[in-house]
């Protein structure tokens, strides 16, 4: 059995930090759109006629019960089959966000209907239409009541995102399994890996911290 030597990985640092790069880019990118379509599928759930609100319904049932990996082999494999072929990077951004987006919408329509309905109806005398009442009283005061539910959600997210090496993404997992197959060293390489992963983790949480201590200054 050979000694652990973490000296090994210095030199693939570029390597990992580059991995690090799209991971980070992956998460981002994914969060915003996972949070985006989750408020239109909630409104959508709760607002739209029955023809654009069962559909809906029905994929966000599909998107909660089955696995991502599943769901990014479909969009990227199954998908090419038809003749829909889809960059790899594209193809995980879309599973990502999509599969989140199921999540956020579930959280967020939750938080629309715990909104104080007065508030609605406030404003709905005041001459605001129901666009303008979504827009600037419930959807603010939804996310805002949201923001610990969906920052988990977004944590997950950048844990989940290492499903995308299946696809070839050179993101973090994916850059230490190449190492890997330089050096025969595993356990050194997804320890570093493992590391960079809490790294961000504590900095999502800072920030998420941060983000909930300003909301409750300004409520």
């Amino acid at each position: 059995m050979s000694p652990l030597d973490f000296s090994i990985v210095f030199p693939y640092t570029g390597l990992l930090l580059k991995g690090l790069m799209w991971t980070v880019i992956l998460t981002v990118m994914s969060s915003f759109l996972s949070l985006v379509f989750g408020i239109v599928f909630a409104l959508a759930v709760l607002y739209a006629p029955g023809f654009v609100r069962y559909p809906v319904r029905l994929f966000i049932w599909l998107f909660m019960g089955t696995p991502l990996l599943l769901q990014l082999f479909l969009i990227y494999f199954g998908l090419a089959q038809i003749g829909i072929d889809i960059p790899a990077f594209g193809a995980g951004i879309i599973g990502l966000s999509l599969h989140f987006a199921a999540y956020n919408a579930d959280v967020i329509r939750a938080g629309i209907v715990s909104v104080d309905h007065g508030q609605t109806e406030a404003a709905r005398s005041i001459g605001f239409g129901r666009g303008r009442t979504l827009l600037h009283i419930v959807i603010p005061q939804a996310v805002r009541k949201t923001i610990a539910p969906i920052g988990n959600n977004m944590i997950v997210l950048l844990k989940d995102s290492s499903l995308v090496s299946v696809l070839g993404i050179a993101e973090l997992v994916n850059s230490a399994q190449h190492a890997i197959s330089d050096t025969f060293s595993p356990f050194e390489f997804y320890l570093s890996v493992a590391v960079l992963y809490y790294l961000c983790n504590l900095a999502m949480e800072s920030g998420l911290r941060r983000v909930e201590k300003n909301i409750e200054v300004t409520r």
